[in-house]
Formats: structure tokens, C-alpha cells, sequence
């Protein structure tokens, strides 16, 4: 009996953790200023492609990097509740670094040349 509880503690000790970085793992992640942004698929019809746009804020600038040749990405950054804020064309596997001077919630969002959208949330608070 000593065993089995003693094994059913190790499994417990081994999954919970696991179980919590997954939950957390949609999450935004800022220390100083930086945070990376979650890329989420908009519903389209290819194959998804958002773990192949890397987003980050750092203060007032936004840097995008594509580990993949996408081709002609179209990326536009707005306010959360409308208005926009800048747009680009850029060919990847290129990045970009844009600038933004406002605070306040945003969105980027990120159309491939087939349609398919991808966009991620952010905050800019000073």
C-alpha cells in the first residue's frame, strides 16, 4: 500500500506541473516592458502557420520575425476597439520592427497572400 501511494505522489508530482505551464502557456509573457505575443489562427482553410510568426513588444516597438517563408505577408496594427494604427507589406522570411507612439490595447494582424489571418493582442502602457 506504501508503494502504491508512494507512486500515485510521484506521478501527481510529475503531472501537475506539466498540466499548469500547459494552461498558462496562451498567455502573454512581459517582464520590464517585454512580452512576447500569442499568435492565433483566425478560422480559415490552411494549414496554420502562427507558430511560424514570432511577435514581441519591447516598450513602444513592435519586432515580427517569420522562421518560414510565408511569402507576401500584409500586416496591420490597429487599436483594440478600431482605428489604425500602421500597415506594411513585407516579404518573409524577413522581419520587421514598427514603431508605435500610443499607449492602450492592440491588435496585429498578419494576412498571407491566400487570406489566411493570424493576428495577436497587446498592450502598450507607457
Amino acid at each position: 500500500m506504501i508503494n502504491k501511494f508512494k507512486i500515485i505522489l510521484l506521478l501527481l508530482g510529475i503531472i501537475l506541473p506539466t498540466a499548469f505551464s500547459f494552461a498558462n502557456s496562451g498567455l502573454t509573457t512581459e517582464k520590464d516592458g517585454v512580452g512576447a505575443i500569442v499568435i492565433n489562427k483566425s478560422d480559415n482553410n490552411g494549414p496554420d502557420r502562427s507558430s511560424s510568426i514570432i511577435a514581441t513588444i519591447n516598450g513602444h516597438v513592435l519586432s515580427v520575425v517569420f522562421t518560414e517563408n510565408l511569402g507576401q505577408v500584409a500586416i496591420a496594427v490597429t487599436y483594440a476597439d478600431g482605428g489604425t494604427v500602421d500597415t506594411s507589406t513585407i516579404q518573409t522570411p524577413s522581419g520587421a520592427n514598427i514603431y508605435i507612439a500610443g499607449t492602450g490595447s492592440f491588435v496585429v494582424r498578419f494576412t498571407l497572400r491566400n487570406g489566411d489571418e493570424y493576428w495577436g493582442e497587446f498592450e502598450i502602457t507607457e
